[in-house]
Formats: C-alpha cells, structure tokens, sequence
C-alpha cells in the first residue's frame, strides 16, 4: 500500500496532518529536492508539493512526471497560488483530448 506525503513551508503543510497525510515542512529548494527524492524512495504513491517550492526544483519534478509512481501533485500555499499547477492540467487534457476543454 502507498502512502500519501505533502511538502512545503511550515504553515501550508500542517492542516494536511489533520487528514492524515505525512506532512513535511522544508525551507528551500535544496531541502525539498531531497525530501522528494527520498519520499520516492519510501514507497510513497502522491507526493503533494507547494507550487512555490516546485518552481525551485523543476527539474526533479519533471524527472518525476514521466513515471507512474509517486505522482507528484502541485497544490497552492497558503500565499496563494502561481497557476503552476493548474497550467499542467491544462496542458495534460489538451494532450489526451486534443484540445483545452477546461
């Protein structure tokens, strides 16, 4: 069975701890790039991360995005959101429908 982990700054991450989901707060790119790698490693199926950190390690997100497991899932901060996120869903439903229905 998978397990489910969030990643971000301190005040984003604690309400998830109420749903049960390992929560993780980290501080910069550098931290978060090896949260994530190592989560990876720990049979984690979702890993959640704030679009604010994501916009720090792309490169270890994409390395992500083209495999299966853990899915790596953008979500908003509580600083608001960058459309990071949104802009990929975007761009998936154009790829497997042929154009941008949201």
């Amino acid at each position: 069975m998978y397990k489910v982990a969030v990643i971000g700054d301190k005040d984003s991450v604690l309400g998830f701890k109420a749903l049960g989901i390992d929560a993780y707060p980290v501080f910069d790119g550098d931290e978060a790039k090896k949260k994530v790698d190592t989560l990876a490693r720990q049979n984690y199926g979702i890993i959640f991360i704030t679009e604010q950190l994501a916009s720090l390690i792309t490169s270890t997100i994409e390395r992500y995005n083209n495999k299966t497991i853990p899915a790596v899932i953008l979500i908003p901060s509580n600083q608001g959101t960058l459309n990071i996120g949104m802009d990929k869903i975007s761009a998936n439903v154009e790829k497997a429908v042929g154009m941008n229905i949201l």
